[in-house]
């Protein structure tokens, strides 16, 4: 972590790795606090409630972060007030902020075959092709390692996604074929897809975010186009295709329905072509 105020933020580090927390989400935390300190130029265990209340209205009105910004904070600072240094939470009354809920960016399938058609790079292509085949998110992505992929069953082995639960997905046909080109042209070592010149080691996230930047211009399609809008569009195009929501769940590991169920406002079903159960009965 951070030189400076290292001791009150290893043991947050601590208490987030004993909590079992995704080392991500530990790196977020402790990355956040960390700031705070320099910022307010004091040890976390010496920053006030009041203190942290003007910290978080200067992040909010003044810098206007994100809500799950502000959230990551709370949560963060939380932990520590009440779990480390054994403080009643409850008695200093922070609310969180309402987080708006904005509908994912889509692409149609016409876009994401686009997409997929301009990259030349055998092993850019299959990153992409497996991301939304299989409804990956992207650190899952670029952990997948081959013994991961079993072709016997047409499954993919998810291991330690969010919230460090495994799970198993669907295999593509089409993308085992590609996966094995690339396997056989690149020969990575222990990760499925590994930089160039470096094996044993994953891909950097911004690499896979210019990888998709750059070939979604080349496709000329308008929209942002992140590792998550596949995800996205894997999930609602599966549902546009018949697919039960409950599976859908199971495939992208989500904890409830509820999350899942965003999807079903973007879907392009044609409702003149949907019956009500009624016409099949003989009434």
């Amino acid at each position: 972590m951070g030189k400076q105020f290292s001791k009150d933020i290893e043991k947050l580090q601590l208490e987030l790795e004993y909590r079992n927390y995704s080392s991500s989400s530990v790196k977020s935390y402790c990355t956040t606090m960390s700031a705070m300190e320099k910022r307010l130029n004091k040890a976390l265990s010496s920053i006030t409630t009041e203190e942290f209340k003007v910290y978080l209205h200067d992040l909010i009105f003044n810098q206007k972060r994100s809500t799950s910004f502000i959230n990551q904070h709370i949560s963060a600072f939380k932990i520590f007030y009440s779990d480390i240094l054994k403080n009643d939470w409850e008695r200093i009354k922070i609310k969180r902020p309402k987080k708006v809920q904005k509908l994912p960016v889509v692409l149609s399938m016409d876009e994401v075959e686009r997409l997929i058609s301009v990259i030349i790079n055998i092993k850019h292509r299959a990153m992409v092709m497996l991301l939304y085949s299989a409804g990956l998110r992207r650190s899952e992505l670029l952990q997948i390692k081959p013994s991961d992929i079993d072709s016997e069953n047409m499954k993919i082995h998810v291991r330690q996604g969010k919230g460090k639960k495994d799970r198993f997905t669907i295999l593509s046909p089409k993308c085992l074929d590609l996966l094995r080109l690339h396997y056989k042209l690149n020969q990575p070592k222990t990760y499925l897809f590994e930089p160039q010149g470096n094996q044993g080691s994953t891909i950097a996230p911004t690499s896979l975010a210019n990888i998709l930047k750059k070939n979604a211009l080349k496709a000329n399609i308008k929209k942002e186009v992140s590792p998550h809008t596949l995800r996205h569009s894997f999930a609602t195009h599966m549902l546009e295709q018949g697919v039960n929501i409950k599976l859908i769940q199971r495939f992208l590991g989500h904890t409830t329905l509820k999350t899942t169920s965003v999807y079903l406002h973007l879907t392009n079903i044609d409702l003149t072509k949907v019956k009500s159960p009624l016409e099949n009965m003989n009434v």
